[in-house]
């Protein structure tokens, strides 16, 4: 794989207007992609995972954008990023497991632009989901993140949760870099549309739900009519 690119990424002047975060997140991309290739890449997720304020809305689309002007391979870029994924979310999962709830909670309520909410509501989910709130959780604002760090807390299994991830991720940066990488100039406007997606997972998210909660009373009727009816 490539680890350094030939020249340099050249950035629409739309995608770093005044109005938008784009481009200070985008200029510090490019800086990491120009550096270091396809690890840049992989490098700025990672951040991303350990601090949730860095788009990956804006991170991913940015990296398929670099594979259309030929200044990284896509394949290497889906490679990278799904690397860092895995990579910032074991980080996190690492910090969950040493420093334990208590600790975890403290440490987030000093970090900026994140909230002890988010943890508490991230924790609530994945206490009542488990793997499910892990795959899916990868593909949410906010939960992408901290959903590693009740993994950590309550330890579950790393290679069921390194497995997790990899697929969640893999699945949601294969989406985003593919977006910037056919829109090209216009990669920046992934970041309008990414809540549409969003709110396309979160109906998948309740609809799975939904139809695992039916099976559940489904089967519940079921054994007890049949134990009804050996009573008889």
């Amino acid at each position: 794989m490539t680890t350094s690119t030939a020249a340099t990424i050249s950035l629409p002047t739309a995608s770093t207007g005044g109005d938008s975060a784009l481009g200070g997140v985008a200029e510090w991309a490019v800086g990491l992609m120009e550096t270091l290739g396809g690890p840049g890449a992989a490098l700025a997720i990672a951040l991303e995972n350990l601090f949730p304020p860095l788009p990956s809305e804006v991170i991913l689309p940015l990296a398929g954008f670099a594979a259309s002007q030929g200044k990284l391979g896509l394949v290497e870029v889906l490679i990278w990023t799904t690397a860092g994924s895995v990579v910032g979310a074991l980080a996190l999962y690492a910090i969950g497991a040493v420093l334990g709830r208590d600790r975890m909670r403290r440490l987030v309520a000093r970090v900026p632009l994140v909230h002890v909410e988010d943890v508490d509501r991230v924790e609530a989910w994945f206490q009542k989901h488990g793997s499910k709130a892990v795959f899916f959780g990868r593909m949410l604002p906010i939960f992408r993140s901290l959903i590693s760090i009740p993994a950590g807390v309550e330890r579950m299994p790393v290679l069921r949760f390194a497995l997790l991830t990899l697929a969640g991720s893999g699945i949601w940066n294969t989406i985003f870099v593919l977006a910037g990488f056919f829109l090209g100039e216009q990669w920046h406007i992934v970041e309008e549309y990414a809540g549409i997606l969003q709110k396309v997972v979160i109906a998948g998210v309740v609809i799975a739900l939904g139809f695992t909660i039916w099976k559940g009373v489904k089967r519940y009727r079921r054994e007890g009519s049949e134990a009804a009816s050996s009573d008889d």
